[in-house]
């Protein structure tokens, strides 16, 4: 059990007792405790593996590589719409933790048995996404901001294009374009620390707002 993790269920707002709950099984599939991203974390090997949370309407047990199990019972959910990799099970009281706790294990189980035979989740799959109009434009008057644009990872690229695109209006997606250009030049992903101040380089982990005027 890690002091750190204590630190952080004695310091939850809302979901202490389902956090812990949630903590006694993940710590019954003998995987290692962390801090990382500022929640509890459980890793095979130095390998993510889950990770809880809490939320303002629920507690959260996520996966990383969720979208590799075979989830027969379906309690498997997308983050986002746009989330490939990992799943998500949200809880809003012990009892249903409990009851799900046998569930819970096995999904943990073969979580780990992805980790050991070293499966990765195919993100070339979906990787082509159209590049908005309003980006398209500006790649097309800046010869230097194409080649920035192309010199990021497939990953990056992608974080930007699905950011770009998630505005409805012409406007806001401009808006959105021109104000991470400067980035892109510098050659960071959207997700990038630009602070310096981050423990998880090159990704931002909130560190920024720990910064004082």
């Amino acid at each position: 059990m890690n002091p750190e993790v204590d630190r952080y269920l004695a310091a939850a707002e809302k979901w202490k007792e389902e956090l812990a709950a949630l903590r006694s099984i993940l710590l019954d599939c003998d995987l290692d405790e962390e801090l990382k991203w500022r929640s509890p974390c459980y890793c095979y090997k130095k390998h993510n593996v889950a990770i809880i949370g809490e939320l303002k309407d629920c507690c959260t047990l996520s996966f990383f590589k969720g979208a590799l199990l075979k989830d027969p019972r379906g309690i498997l959910q997308k983050p986002g719409e746009n989330t490939r990799a990992g799943r998500v099970i949200r809880f809003t009281g012990v009892e249903e933790i409990e009851a799900l706790a046998p569930v819970l294990k096995d999904y943990l189980k073969e979580a780990v048995e992805l980790e050991k035979a070293g499966r990765k989740v195919d993100f070339d799959q979906d990787r082509d996404i159209e590049i908005p109009e309003e980006f398209q434009s500006k790649l097309d008057e800046e010869p230097g901001l194409k080649t920035a644009f192309e010199a990021l990872t497939p990953g990056r690229q992608r974080a930007y294009l699905l950011f770009f695109s998630g505005a409805k209006q012409s406007k806001t997606r401009t808006s959105r374009v021109e104000k991470y250009i400067p980035r892109i030049l510098d050659g960071k992903g959207i997700n990038d620390c630009t602070c310096g101040l981050s423990r998880k380089m090159p990704y931002c982990d909130g560190s920024h707002n720990e910064l004082k005027d």
